[in-house]
């Protein structure tokens, strides 16, 4: 065999290697969505996910490090399309007022659409953060469900870019304003099944420009109302 067909030899097990990665992978993914979705963060194991999977447990692990890296994963592309929404936005020079309105309401649409992996993210976080320092999360930290899902960046460019402008009020700062209303819309998802996802909308956007710019509540009693 000659050096030129070892090395195609070489290539395509080195490429049939990675797709069998990439499918044991996604397997995981959609493994952990589903258990995730329906059995919520307590009652689901990792062991649960590997055989929904068909996988080994160490191939689970051998994947990712633990239900906090899974649940961040599963639930990272979701927060993404937000993001990516809301930059594009910042970039096209839409109004700032416009565009965090429709990305609150978008956040708030998206959490209670997937209320089981919301919850399952929300009992993620604090039982990840529960065993480490308080403060922020660590950015270089790759278990993190903070990190692999960081629900507020969907609204701090936003928020950052008109207090820059002296559009909306310097304090509370950005990266508060945003934890803030990440919390309260995936407390809400968690604790009220049943109510409306435009009812949390509206009290998530008058909490946001109550501390923003409190003069746009007094144009109208419920100004962001959708009824």
């Amino acid at each position: 065999m000659s050096a030129a067909d070892g090395g195609r030899s070489g290539d395509a097990r080195a490429r049939a290697a990675q797709t069998k990665r990439d499918r044991t992978r996604r397997a995981l993914l959609d493994a952990a969505d589903a258990n995730f979705g329906t059995r919520g963060w307590a009652r689901t194991r990792m062991e649960d996910i590997a055989a929904t999977a068909e996988v080994s447990p160490a191939t689970a692990y051998n994947h990712f490090a633990s239900k906090h890296t899974l649940i961040g994963h599963v639930y990272k592309p979701l927060v993404a399309a937000l993001v990516a929404q809301a930059d594009q936005d910042r970039a096209d020079g839409r109004p700032l007022a416009d565009a965090l309105k429709d990305q609150v309401s978008a956040l708030t649409r998206m959490a209670f659409r997937n209320r089981g992996l919301t919850a399952a993210l929300w009992f993620a976080i604090n039982d990840y953060a529960g065993g480490r320092p308080s403060g922020p999360s660590d950015p270089g930290d790759p278990d993190d469900p903070r990190v692999l899902a960081p629900i507020p960046d969907t609204m701090v460019g936003l928020i950052a870019d008109g207090q820059e402008s002296g559009e909306y009020r310097r304090y509370p700062e950005a990266a508060e304003v945003a934890a803030l209303a990440a919390n309260m819309v995936m407390i809400r998802s968690v604790n009220r099944p049943h109510e409306p996802p435009e009812h949390a909308a509206e009290l998530l956007l008058t909490v946001i420009f109550g501390l923003l710019k409190p003069e746009l509540l007094q144009d109208a009693e419920r100004p962001f109302s959708r009824a």
